[in-house]
């Protein structure tokens, strides 16, 4: 199957987000994909970059933000793609948002959603809220996890997704610079599994959205220009290419994991 990782420009207005959220997944159906993920906050705009402070959430016209998530659902339905979108997830006055991944089917179903665990220190200053677990779910058979940002410096939430039978981790992040593109590489080799990094047009400089496969380099990756863009990569169990890193080397990192291969060889000192 192809996927695609999303460049797209993020502003403050929803309704311009929702739109160019729209042309992409348009774009990735029309490119043969049947997912695309896209960045942290690309609805709903990001903290501390469309979102001046942490009083600004209660600003935010939520119901507007509603409609356009139900309107790109009606796309998918459309394009008959699966989407991550990225955006906050509110949680009324008393507590900051999610910071999360909205999964949305190709019938146009929300799937479920994924609520970035690991937070900045700052982000825990009335930025937003924690999430509490991992979030799986499939496409034609391959299954899918999701992380957010700073949980790149997290390898133990990777690990857990590879536990968890996951054949790509959609990757949402406001920007993936060096140390991220160089940790996102680590993880996928590591782990053997795909990694599909989403960004914003306006940091593709310093690196833009790309896909990694499951010996850590990377397929595919957008230009460095601000435009919205795509990354396609072929997702292929069976591909030759990928036969060390997923049909040797995954399961045999997992027995060593566990021990037992070490335990029945060891001698007593």
């Amino acid at each position: 199957m192809i996927i695609a990782a999303a460049q797209s420009v993020v502003s403050k207005d929803i309704a311009e987000n929702g739109r160019t959220i729209r042309d992409l997944i348009a774009q990735a159906a029309n490119e043969g994909a049947r997912l695309v993920n896209f960045c942290e906050g690309s609805l709903s705009g990001y903290s501390k970059g469309q979102i001046a402070a942490p009083e600004d959430w209660l600003n935010v016209d939520w119901r507007l933000h509603t409609a356009e998530l139900e309107s790109i659902a009606g796309t998918c339905k459309k394009h008959k793609i699966f989407a991550s979108i990225g955006s906050a997830h509110p949680l009324g006055a008393s507590h900051p948002p999610f910071n999360s991944q909205h999964v949305l089917s190709d019938t146009g179903e929300l799937l479920g959603r994924y609520d970035k665990r690991y937070l900045s220190n700052s982000e825990l200053s009335g930025w937003f809220t924690p999430g509490s677990e991992p979030f799986t779910f499939e496409v034609d058979s391959y299954k899918f996890g999701c992380l957010t940002c700073i949980e790149v410096h997290f390898p133990e939430l990777f690990m857990e997704y590879e536990r968890l039978n996951v054949d790509a981790i959609l990757f949402s992040s406001y920007g993936i610079r060096s140390f991220f593109q160089i940790a996102l590489r680590a993880h996928a080799g590591f782990n053997c599994l795909w990694i599909s990094g989403a960004t914003p047009a306006q940091t593709a400089g310093e690196g833009p959205a790309s896909i990694i496969g499951p010996d850590g380099k990377i397929v595919s990756h957008c230009a460095t220009e601000r435009r919205n863009e795509l990354a396609f990569a072929t997702l292929d169990r069976n591909d030759p290419v990928f036969d060390i890193p997923l049909k040797k080397a995954r399961q045999w990192r997992r027995e060593a994991r566990r021990g037992e291969i070490y335990r029945e060889k060891q001698i007593e000192k």
